[in-house]
C-alpha cells in the first residue's frame, strides 16, 4: 500500500509539473506569428503533446490511490478538488481537439494548477470512509458532478478570455474594474496556497485553550491574525492575536478558518500589489497582448459550448444522482442542507444562463460575464460551503 500511496503522489507532482511546462509551450505559441486559429506548429504540439502527458500522470495517481484506499478517491476535500483539476484538463484537452485554440490552455491549465494546488492544502492521507460514504453512488454522484464542473470552469476560461480581449482597458470603467476583482480572487487563491504549504512545510502549530474550560482546544496552523475569542495562546514562541474572530464565528473551529481568510487575502494582496508595480497597469491590460489575435466569435461559442454540455451533466450527477444518493443515505430525496442549497442555486444559474442565450439573444460579453459568475458559484460551494458551513456534507 505504501508503494502504491508513493507512486500516487509522485504522479500527481508529476503532473503539475508536466503542466507548468506546457503552460511555456502555450505561452510561446501566442508569439509564434506563424501561429493562427486552427492551425498546428511544433510549438503547438509539443504543448497539447505535453498536457496529455500530465493528464496521464494524473490518471496514475487516480487510478493507484483507488488501488491503494480500495474506493474511488473523491472521498474528501484533497481528492475531490484534486479530481476537479484533472476534469478541467480533460475537458480542455477534449475542446482543444475541436477548436484548435493555442490561447485556451494558457489560461486553463494555469486554472487547474491554481485548483491542484489548492487541494494539496488539505490531509492526503487515507482513512476508511463514514458509513454514509460506503456506497457505489459515491463514484457515480461525485464523479459526475466533478467532471460537469470541469466542462464549466472551461466556458469561464473561454469567457475570461472573451473579457480581457473585449474591454477597452485604456481608461478605468466599471468594467475593467469588475475584471481586475476577478483576477485579483485568483491572486488571493495563490496566496492561501502559498502561505499554507509554507507553514505546513515547517509544522507550525499554536495551540489556544479555551479560558473556561481547559480540555477545549483550538490549534492554529498559521500565526494567529485573527485568534479566538474566549481563548489563550499556550503555545510558546507565538504570535500573539491581534484581534480575536468575530463572535458569531466561535465553535466549529470558524476563526481558525477566518484567520486562514485573513492570511490569504493579506498575502494575496502583497503578491497582485507587486505585479502592479512590476507591469505599472492593471493586470487586465498587461495580459490583453496575449489574447490579441482570438477570434471573438469562436471564444463565444466555447463558452457556450462548454455550458451546454456542463449543464446537462450537472443536472444528472447534481441533481438527480444526489437525489438518489441521498434518499439512500438519509431517507429524503431533497433536504435544506447548504450544499443541496447551494447545487440548485448553481442549477438555476446555468438554467438562467441557457434561457438569456437562446431565448434573449445574451451572446459575447453578456455570456462571457454569465460564465465567470457561473464560475465564482461553483468555487463559493467548493470553498465556503464545504468549509465553513456546517451540514451534512460537513464530512468532506
Amino acid at each position: 500500500m505504501e508503494s502504491l500511496l508513493s507512486v500516487s503522489s509522485n504522479a500527481l507532482y508529476t503532473a503539475f509539473i508536466v503542466y507548468l511546462i506546457a503552460t511555456g509551450f502555450f505561452a510561446a505559441t501566442i508569439r509564434d506569428k506563424r501561429t493562427t486559429d486552427g492551425k498546428n506548429t511544433k510549438t503547438s504540439i509539443i504543448a497539447i503533446s505535453l498536457t496529455i502527458i500530465g493528464f496521464i500522470a494524473q490518471v496514475v495517481y487516480f487510478v493507484t490511490r483507488w488501488i491503494a484506499s480500495g474506493h474511488a478517491p473523491v472521498s474528501n476535500m484533497f481528492e475531490f478538488v484534486t479530481f476537479l483539476g484533472m476534469s478541467i484538463v480533460l475537458a480542455f484537452i477534449i475542446l482543444f481537439f475541436i477548436y484548435r485554440l493555442n490561447v485556451l490552455g494558457l489560461f486553463a491549465l494555469p486554472i487547474a494548477m491554481l485548483i491542484i494546488a489548492y487541494a494539496s492544502m488539505f490531509p492526503g492521507e487515507i482513512s476508511p470512509l463514514v458509513p454514509s460514504l460506503q456506497s457505489n453512488w459515491l463514484f457515480i454522484h461525485v464523479i459526475t458532478v466533478s467532471l460537469s464542473q470541469g466542462i464549466l470552469a472551461i466556458s469561464f476560461v473561454a469567457g475570461l478570455i472573451y473579457l480581457v480581449k473585449k474591454i477597452d482597458q485604456s481608461k478605468r470603467s466599471s468594467k475593467t474594474t469588475w475584471l481586475e476583482i476577478i483576477l485579483y480572487s485568483l491572486f488571493v487563491t495563490l496566496g492561501f496556497v502559498i502561505i499554507t504549504s509554507t507553514f505546513n512545510a515547517m509544522d507550525y502549530e499554536a495551540t489556544f485553550v479555551q479560558n473556561e474550560n481547559e480540555n477545549i482546544k483550538m490549534v492554529y496552523h498559521l500565526p494567529a491574525i485573527a485568534g479566538p475569542e474566549g481563548f489563550e495562546l499556550t503555545t510558546a514562541d507565538r504570535m500573539e492575536p491581534y484581534f480575536n474572530a468575530p463572535t458569531w464565528m466561535q465553535g466549529n473551529e470558524a476563526p481558525k478558518k477566518f484567520n486562514t481568510l485573513v492570511w490569504s487575502f493579506l498575502i494575496g494582496t502583497i503578491i497582485y500589489g507587486i505585479v502592479r508595480l512590476i507591469l505599472r497597469k492593471r493586470v487586465g491590460a498587461a495580459i490583453q497582448r496575449f489574447v490579441k489575435n482570438v477570434n471573438l466569435d469562436l471564444v463565444d461559442e466555447i463558452t457556450y459550448r462548454a455550458v451546454a454540455i456542463g449543464f446537462p451533466l450537472f443536472t444528472l450527477g447534481g441533481l438527480i444522482f444526489a437525489a438518489i444518493w441521498a434518499q439512500i443515505a438519509w431517507d429524503r430525496f431533497w433536504g435544506w442542507d447548504p450544499k443541496e442549497v447551494w447545487a440548485l442555486i448553481t442549477w438555476f444559474f446555468y438554467a438562467a444562463f441557457l434561457h438569456l442565450r437562446l431565448s434573449r439573444g445574451w451572446h459575447g460579453e453578456k455570456s462571457a460575464w454569465l460564465a465567470v459568475v457561473g464560475f465564482a458559484i461553483i468555487m463559493f460551494n467548493i470553498i465556503v460551503v464545504n468549509l465553513v458551513l456546517a451540514g451534512l456534507h460537513s464530512y468532506a
